[in-house]
């Protein structure tokens, strides 16, 4: 006859133990909590598949085995700023030609054949009134200071090679004298002699180059050509 066992036997060499206790202790529990549970949504409609990383990439993942495609070589773009069109570069402005109202033009604005007219003033023709201020034994010096003083401004040309040729018929007196005294000094004439020989080649040949329209000037001597010709006057 089998002994009857009651729920509070604990006997631990009962077998069934394990399974008897939980049921009659969590079994309402899990019939409770089976009954609340609600099944899970179903997935998005819009999920997309899983796919794999390397079939994203294609042929676009690098490999050190496979070389990459020859591409070439962009061509220049032409420099552009932010909200403005293409760059222009900038435009380059040269001065006006001076007008016969200029008081001292630049040195190549009367690089042209002189005339044969008559000088304002002067009475000379303009071709021999360009090369007097360049006429050797202190000629030229005279021939400088009588047309700054006579010719009006309006004749730039010939006012510009008067100014230019006295400023260098100065210089040649100043350094003719200066060689005096060292001749004196040392007691030989060679040194003022060669000088004197150069001057007069070069008076020549700025004779000779006014005379046939080739520009002449003279840069070290160009601020005192420029200070005579605003200091000396042309008499009224």
């Amino acid at each position: 006859m089998t002994e009857k066992r009651s729920k509070y036997d604990t006997d631990p060499l009962d077998p069934d133990f394990v399974r008897r206790t939980e049921e009659n202790l969590w079994g309402a529990t899990r019939a409770q909590q089976s009954e609340q549970t609600e099944p899970l949504p179903p997935g998005s409609v819009t999920e997309e598949p899983t796919r794999r990383f390397d079939e994203q990439l294609g042929d676009t993942y690098p490999s050190v085995f496979v070389p990459p495609a020859y591409q070439p070589p962009r061509a220049p773009q032409p420099f552009t700023t932010f909200g403005a069109g293409q760059h222009q570069p900038p435009a380059t402005t040269s001065a006006p030609p001076p007008g016969p109202s200029t008081p001292y033009p630049g040195p190549h604005a009367h690089a042209a054949a002189p005339t044969s007219r008559t000088v304002s003033r002067l009475g000379l023709p303009e071709n021999l009134a360009l090369i007097a201020p360049y006429i050797p034994f202190h000629i030229g010096l005279v021939a400088a200071l009588i047309e700054l003083a006579i010719v009006p401004r309006e004749e730039t040309r010939v006012r510009f090679h008067a100014a230019q040729g006295l400023a260098l018929q100065l210089a040649i007196v100043a350094i003719t004298i200066l060689f005096k005294f060292v001749t004196l000094a040392s007691g030989s004439g060679f040194g003022a002699m060669l000088f004197g020989t150069a001057a007069t080649v070069f008076l020549i040949v700025s004779m000779v180059r006014v005379w046939q329209g080739k520009p002449h000037h003279i840069a070290p001597l160009e601020e005192p050509a420029r200070w005579l010709n605003e200091k000396i006057a042309p008499t009224k």
